[in-house]
């Protein structure tokens, strides 16, 4: 996603140059302090796709393939889904619309574990969201910092997120994305919240292993959620679960990965697929909303879907290319 955090060719990248895809035990997870052969607890080790919003060529809520979305990823081998994270466009959508978003993934969550990303840049309107996602079902919340004021006091934070606390009492994690909040969830904050028992984890969506190493050594009883296939690897190898926005096109690929560490089994293979499939992908057009929306539908078999502004939807040039390269990774299955 150019517009966002990252690309899936600088995941790739990252990936390959730090020896998470493919290969023996990552250096960051030695680095971690926990084998490939070590127990991992099931209910942390689990795999949420971050899931894109479908809109309709009038830019509304798609509630329909938003249904078929749920039904696609549960039969894929997801386990669950955030609802409304950054790859679901949610600074995109009014308060009124995330809560109806919501509402459709509860009516239809097909047994998925369901995450409602909740936060916005005030804590009124995110209480507000918070507690009705809790209202309705929701297993969890993850939560980014108030992101308009960058460079906040560390007390700062710890009173807006100490008002959810007392507000809430379903798991909330803490999102750690600076490279779109600017605000950063660091080690002193989620110490200063552990008096909560509610604190659940982190979703870090950067790329860098030391910082992510960190997050897994001082929180081991916390679900410290990778949200970037560079971290994968040694997020299972340390018993922790995944949130990917590749979920929603790897979604068979990263079940696979998912399957193996809960067997017993050596991640190498199916790495090396995840691996192979996104390298065949990622050259196809890029990966902003539109065309990720897009190549979902072809996947699915479902009409094309559409992006919200400032995103844009896929050139045919970009339709094309993704077409070749999802038929080109149905080989490697």
């Amino acid at each position: 996603m150019a517009a966002t955090r990252r690309t899936f060719l600088e995941t790739l990248g990252g990936a390959a140059a730090l020896g998470i895809v493919g290969g023996s035990i990552s250096e960051s997870a030695k680095a971690m302090g926990r084998s490939s052969s070590s127990p991992a607890p099931s209910d942390k080790v689990m795999f949420w796709v971050a899931a894109l919003t479908p809109c309709d060529k009038n830019l509304r809520f798609d509630e329909s393939i938003y249904a078929d979305m749920m039904a696609y990823f549960k039969q894929t081998g997801v386990d669950g889904v955030v609802v409304l994270g950054t790859t679901g466009e949610y600074p995109s959508f009014s308060v009124a619309e995330r809560k109806k978003v919501a509402e459709v993934a509860f009516k239809h969550r097909n047994g998925l574990n369901l995450i409602v990303s909740s936060g916005t840049s005030n804590f009124p309107e995110t209480i507000e969201l918070s507690q009705h996602a809790a209202a309705n079902g929701a297993d969890g919340l993850l939560v980014i910092p108030p992101f308009y004021f960058k460079h906040p006091p560390q007390q700062g934070l710890i009173t807006y997120f100490s008002l959810l606390f007392e507000k809430v009492t379903i798991p909330i994690n803490l999102y750690h994305i600076p490279s779109l909040s600017g605000v950063p969830i660091s080690l002193e904050l989620l110490h200063a919240l552990e008096k909560y028992p509610n604190v659940a984890g982190i979703k870090d969506s950067e790329d860098d292993v030391v910082e992510y190493g960190r997050f897994v050594k001082d929180f081991p009883k916390l679900n410290m959620r990778t949200g970037t296939v560079t971290n994968l690897k040694p997020a299972l190898e340390n018993g922790m679960g995944a949130i990917l926005m590749e979920g929603n096109l790897f979604t068979k690929q990263i079940a696979d990965v998912f399957a193996a560490q809960r067997g017993g089994k050596n991640l190498d293979e199916p790495l090396a697929k995840l691996d192979a499939a996104i390298k065949l992908l990622a050259p196809a057009g890029g990966y902003d909303f539109g065309t990720m929306k897009y190549a979902l539908g072809l996947q699915m078999g479902a009409r094309q879907t559409y992006a919200r502004p400032p995103h844009v939807d896929p050139t045919d040039e970009q339709k094309a290319k993704m077409k070749e390269a999802l038929e080109q990774m149905k080989q490697l299955s």
